[in-house]
């Protein structure tokens, strides 16, 4: 017996006075109709009906027990099109977890853009360059940059990301210009520590291990800092264009070792299911791609510098 189904019937019949009437609206037959009632009565173990050949009436306990299941049919059917409306319409609460110098740099105008072409949408936006658990940390949605592993996860490529080595011509102008990857031994390398050369990352193949770099190097969990010392003079980086594309831009940074730049890694937005996808997330998926430009707008800087080494 199907509970819902036997308190809807109930429910009809109270509304419409009758077996017959309520097998009409319910498009079964009046035999159907008080078979679950008396299902209904005989699971409950009372009378809630007193049956005559004309018309029905309410016992005290089909009184009380009426005006409870039909406050319980409202809230299904409430929540039901409140559901409805989060698959049809982009509403409710995004969380989002995103790398902490990309959010810095690049979120911001997206998500303000995002939320006033969807006004019923809220941001929950957590900055973590770790790989959080997208499940078990309830997240709708990761942005994630790097060449991502197979996975039960969906991921839907957003923007190449382009990885360089850099330095300030200060900087270069004192120690020289490397030619080669392995001319960095001799030169202050400014080491992000997430990118270490034996993670089997392919974009960083040929890089020097941190223990042969010239004494005097700096390590950092953060490429902002990192960009900011290059910039400083402090030796050379290996960073992402979103970060460092700016000050290549204006001159403060210039690109080295052309030749040997990492196979570019990629933007990704990763979620966890593709079917019944929440609107509020196919929104937010469908927004991201295209935002950042083809070539992504951080990287449409004066490309002059590239050429200078051979």
């Amino acid at each position: 017996m199907d509970r819902i189904d036997t308190m809807r019937t109930f429910v009809t019949v109270v509304a419409e006075g009758s077996f017959t009437q309520a097998a009409e609206r319910l498009a079964m037959s009046p035999q159907l109709v008080s078979k679950y009632v008396s299902r209904l009565e005989q699971h409950l173990g009372v009378r809630l009906l007193n049956r005559t050949t004309r018309k029905i009436h309410l016992t005290e306990a089909g009184r009380h027990y009426h005006q409870r299941v039909q406050q319980v049919l409202n809230d299904i059917d409430d929540m039901e099109h409140q559901l409805g409306d989060l698959h049809t319409q982009a509403r409710g609460l995004l969380r989002i977890s995103a790398p902490v110098s990309f959010a810095s740099r690049h979120l911001a105008a997206l998500l303000s853009d995002f939320q006033r072409a969807h006004p019923g949408v809220g941001i929950d936006l957590q900055l973590n360059d770790r790989k959080v658990d997208i499940v078990e940390e309830g997240f709708d949605i990761a942005l994630r940059i790097g060449h991502l592993k197979s996975s039960s996860l969906i991921a839907k490529r957003i923007a190449p990301v382009r990885v360089v080595f850099c330095a300030s011509p200060e900087y270069l102008q004192r120690h020289g210009v490397p030619r080669h990857p392995d001319d960095l031994k001799a030169h202050r390398y400014l080491h992000y520590s997430y990118m270490e050369p034996d993670a089997g990352e392919s974009a960083f193949r040929g890089l020097p291990g941190r223990s042969q770099h010239a004494d005097g190097g700096l390590i950092s969990n953060n490429g902002d800092v990192l960009v900011e010392a290059a910039i400083a003079g402090a030796g050379i980086v290996l960073q992402p264009t979103f970060i460092s594309g700016a000050a290549i831009g204006s001159g403060k940074l210039r690109i080295v070792l052309p030749r040997h730049e990492p196979e570019p890694l990629s933007l990704y937005a990763v979620y966890a299911h593709r079917q019944l996808l929440a609107s509020k997330v196919s929104c937010f998926v469908d927004f991201l791609a295209g935002y950042f430009g083809d070539p992504p707008y951080w990287d449409q800087f004066d490309q002059e510098s590239d050429l200078e080494q051979t």
